[in-house]
């Protein structure tokens, strides 16, 4: 801050009350750099990257805007953990196995309800149910909802983790090793997954919109805490692409084509059959659907013991934040 600045701001402290002077400093400090991600399976994030929307509302502060991308969850999370990112998109469940695990984070925006993960296997497979995965290899990327998809589905016909072979990959990779049989099964994420129904006939032997947990936008808390006015500008602008999406559905497929480079019927597929953008505010709709998931992390021993779950759903879900900024 200028010299001459800082003597304006403290004559004016003089006047009002010296404990005045912090705030004053701190609401003349414009943010230097805003630092978010941008992911395939989070249209709305590719949408406002490509318009540039953000960079419009803050040129004039001069913030500059950092995107990063996020190959998956467990990458976002990681970011937002180690501090290398101010906002990140993840699906819900791996945010709350995170916030339970120590990542200081809150979620004041839904980005979309997506089906984005199955089970997926290849065409000449004889793999037809849930039971035939039995010892089977199974890739799926940790810490992400598809892994999660996988325990809650197994669970479904009474099959535990250790009833398969699970081979960690990303997302990418997971696909890669389906199609040239590596794995007998992959628990799918979208785009790769609709890649792979379209282009290499795999089959979906398990689908269950209701295991796919919502698309979180999640803050770091000491963010959210010291930039709060910034943040609510971010999810202004979230607003306004989540907006053009529902208007604009497949001319935001052709800008999914081109930044994840799937064909446009890949990307048509996504978007139009398999991402609600409807309810972006998070409310006890999010909160019970993770309270119905939530078992699973403690079945699969992946949180702390006496972690209280209920709790940390609360402690994540911030259902006031967003509520003046978000009107459909």
């Amino acid at each position: 801050m200028k010299r001459r600045h800082f003597l304006q701001l403290s004559t004016v402290a003089a006047t009002t009350g010296i404990a005045s002077l912090p705030s004053l400093v701190h609401a003349a400090s414009a943010l230097k750099e805003l630092r978010l991600d941008y992911a395939y399976y989070s249209p709305t994030s590719l949408v406002l990257r490509r318009f540039g929307w953000l960079e419009e509302e803050f040129k004039t502060d001069g913030t500059n805007i950092k995107w990063v991308l996020s190959a998956g969850s467990n990458r976002a999370l990681e970011y937002l953990n180690a501090n290398s990112l101010d906002i990140g998109s993840t699906a819900g469940l791996a945010a709350l196995l995170a916030k339970a695990n120590g990542n200081p984070i809150k979620t004041p925006y839904i980005f979309s309800r997506p089906e984005w993960t199955a089970l997926v296997v290849r065409k000449d497979t004889a793999i037809h149910t849930l039971a035939d995965l039995k010892g089977k290899k199974v890739a799926a990327t940790k810490g992400t909802d598809p892994y999660l998809f996988l325990l809650r589905a197994l669970k479904t016909a009474g099959l535990k983790r250790s009833d398969i072979e699970h081979v960690s990959l990303q997302h990418a990779d997971g696909r890669a090793a389906l199609e040239q049989g590596k794995v007998d099964a992959w628990a799918g994420l979208d785009p790769h997954m609709a890649a792979s129904e379209l282009e290499a006939n795999s089959r979906l032997i398990y689908r269950n919109v209701a295991f796919n947990t919502y698309g979180f936008l999640n803050v770091r808390e000491e963010f959210l805490n010291n930039h709060g006015p910034e943040v609510s500008r971010v999810l202004r602008a979230y607003e306004k692409a989540r907006a053009w999406i529902r208007s604009n559905p497949t001319e935001a497929a052709k800008i999914l084509s081109e930044e994840a480079k799937v064909s446009l019927p890949v990307a048509l597929l996504q978007i139009k059959l398999r991402s609600d953008f409807s309810n972006a505010l998070p409310s006890n709709e999010h909160i019970q659907a993770l309270q119905v998931a939530a078992p699973i992390l403690q079945d699969e021993g992946l949180v702390k013991p006496g972690v209280d779950l209920s709790r940390t759903i609360r402690d994540l879900v911030d259902t006031r934040f967003a509520q003046k900024l978000i009107t459909v």
